[in-house]
């Protein structure tokens, strides 16, 4: 399936972001804003079921990243230097990963993982049965976001398929990558909402780096930008240092 692309920036290096469940591109603002003044060429995709791309007849992690991979595929010259996912979008990312091997990874309290137990059972059913949040409650669980980001938030929110959730019906494909192809770091909320301790445990046995933000929720990027952004600007520095190469036919 061909995405709603959206592109921004004009610099040489390439950013792929993509964004969590319930959300869409526009998640991504301050980030590729950010990221574009930096010299990059922002590149945001809405996931099947969100924005302004179609609705898929069966939802699940793989067939959100075939799609995000034909996309690119179809639209880049060159492979991404650096992919950043939030959640479902960094579960999505480590699998479009594999196929384009960028120079860096940085996934944003991933879905890598799902609560066990009573915990998981809960958050099944209440993201099956809740109703669509609105402008009262996102700022109750989120009391950190601009009043811009609750707006976009109830926007996207508006559009977004609530089938997508059927692709979480089976949390065994939740899982991080055991190779890495490109240099990967994790960004955690302060209490994460997917990831426990052993998780952590076990991605930095992989090699992965691991930080953890204080005072932040699951979207960290809004909770605190400023945190966020050092670590990728950090990370980017280390890792991206030139344009990538062009990708093979």
């Amino acid at each position: 399936m061909r995405l709603a692309m959206h592109d921004s920036g004009s610099g040489s290096r390439v950013a792929v972001l993509i964004h969590g469940m319930m959300s869409d591109h526009r998640a991504w603002h301050r980030v590729a804003a950010e990221l574009g003044a930096d010299g990059y060429r922002v590149v945001t995709v809405d996931l099947a079921g969100h924005g302004a791309s179609p609705r898929s007849r069966r939802y699940s992690p793989r067939r959100w990243a075939d799609d995000v991979i034909e996309t690119l595929a179809e639209k880049l010259d060159v492979a991404p230097d650096v992919i950043i996912g939030h959640s479902l979008g960094a579960l999505v990312g480590s699998f479009v990963a594999e196929r384009f091997a960028p120079r860096a990874a940085i996934y944003v309290d991933p879905a890598f993982s799902f609560p066990r137990g009573i915990h998981g059972v809960a958050l099944k059913v209440m993201f099956t049965l809740a109703p669509r949040p609105g402008a009262w409650v996102l700022r109750r669980l989120n009391p950190r976001w601009s009043a811009d980001d609750i707006a976009l938030e109830l926007a996207t929110l508006r559009v977004w398929d609530k089938r997508t959730i059927l692709g979480f019906v089976s949390t065994r494909p939740l899982r991080s990558p055991r190779t890495l192809v490109a240099p990967s770091l994790v960004v955690l909320a302060e209490r994460s909402l997917l990831i426990a301790s052993r998780d952590v445990d076990r991605m930095r046995r992989d090699g992965m780096t691991v930080e953890i933000v204080s005072g932040a929720g699951h979207t960290v990027f809004r909770d605190e930008f400023t945190t966020f952004m050092r670590l990728v600007d950090d990370w980017l520095a280390r890792h991206v240092a030139a344009p990538a190469a062009a990708l093979e036919s």
